[in-house]
């Protein structure tokens, strides 16, 4: 890629779009400190180990988006294809035994010193940019042929097969989706499409019981209370923690589930600590902010494509479709509603690799936003009088 422009597009971007990330990730690093206490405290003896790390990443991906908002979409769509091969190449590398670390069964992360990094995060976002530029290219093609409908689909399944391995189930199935949702929007044909989807939803299925650890998964999400203290432990402790703050919840810091109850509480059940700490109300604040800033984001994905800029349309209806689903699962996931995944909930859960690649997410969309919106703006000519 080219060097980074200093100037950005002379334009204002999305007030609400901002505003509702910001206060998200504000959010995030609060209850991060609040929901690992205990851990951090039995396990390293620092109660606020997992706040100070998570402010580390928060400032590294902000870092990160501020380089990222700098890079034109064209610079995207023109490496677009060198990206996919990055994408696969991290997701094969990963699965190599002396280089993939393994954590609880599951190889997804590389060790970069400081920081261990989940490859399926900068992979996802890498596909994406793939598919969205797929979709300029060969628009004529996947609108009428079922040959350029499949030919961005090998990769995207060839993808899917790497992260099954790792394994990383919720993180396949979250690419499907997505690219799905991408293709359907780039003018794919319905019909192909479903018969795409049946057979993906075959190979997830086969997957999901094919594993013994899954279908225990299955079962407990069935009736978790039939094993309380076994296979539905998780999640009756999650359901408890979302039952006991009520509807103005017990108050900042003071959830007894985070006490060594209720496991993975500053990651993937972030979201039944915050509920049990802040209650009804709260619970739907925070899922009231999700919902503005998808929304926020389908809107620029609008702007983008009635200013003529597809690529960067495509890609913010990639990256959009990917934080409603990722956050829409966590939730579900925390509430009884979907079986575990073990999917972050975006700008929130404690992870480096989530959240740098989030606040990366955040600033590609801002980016689309500003050029749609430059390139909307009314042309002065002559001299203002």
């Amino acid at each position: 890629m080219s060097a980074l422009s200093l100037r950005l597009p002379a334009a204002r971007p999305d007030t609400a779009f901002i505003t509702s990330a910001v206060l998200l990730l504000t959010i995030g690093l609060i209850m991060v400190g609040s929901a690992s206490v205990a851990v951090a405290d039995r396990a390293l003896d620092e109660p606020l180990y997992y706040f100070y790390k998570q402010a580390i990443y928060a400032v590294i991906g902000l870092g990160a988006g501020f380089a990222v908002l700098h890079i034109p979409m064209r610079q995207w769509q023109a490496n677009s294809f060198p990206l996919l091969a990055v994408a696969l190449i991290m997701l094969f590398v990963v699965l190599m035994p002396g280089i993939g670390r393994e954590v609880n069964g599951a190889r997804r992360w590389i060790d970069m010193g400081a920081f261990a990094m989940q490859v399926s995060e900068p992979a996802r976002l890498f596909l994406i940019m793939y598919l969205a530029g797929y979709a300029v290219r060969r628009q004529v093609e996947l609108r009428t042929t079922f040959g350029g409908l499949i030919r961005p689909i090998l990769p995207i399944t060839l993808a899917c097969l790497l992260l099954l391995m790792e394994p990383d189930y919720g993180a396949a199935t979250i690419l499907l989706m997505v690219c799905g949702l991408m293709l359907f929007l780039a003018g794919a044909r319905l019909l192909h499409l479903l018969v795409l989807g049946g057979a993906a939803v075959f190979v997830l299925a086969m997957a999901a019981l094919s594993s013994p650890y899954r279908v225990a998964r299955l079962v407990s999400f069935a009736d978790p209370w039939e094993h309380p203290y076994a296979s539905g432990f998780q999640l009756t402790q999650s359901l408890i923690a979302i039952g006991r703050g009520e509807i103005g919840g017990v108050g900042l810091g003071n959830s007894v589930q985070k006490l060594l109850y209720l496991p993975e509480t500053h990651t993937d059940f972030i979201f039944a600590i915050f509920a049990e700490e802040f209650g009804l109300i709260g619970a739907i604040l925070l899922i009231g902010l999700f919902g503005l800033l998808v929304w926020r984001a389908y809107a620029i994905a609008k702007n983008a494509i009635a200013a003529g800029q597809w690529f960067g349309a495509f890609v913010a209806y990639g990256l959009s479709s990917w934080l409603a689903l990722q956050a829409f699962v966590n939730i579900s996931v925390n509430m009884g509603i979907l079986p575990t995944k073990g999917l972050t909930l975006p700008l929130v859960s404690y992870g480096g690799s989530s959240l740098v690649v989030t606040c990366v997410l955040i600033a590609l969309l801002l980016r689309v936003d500003l050029e749609s919106r430059a390139a909307n703006a009314p042309k002065t000519t002559g001299r203002a009088r």
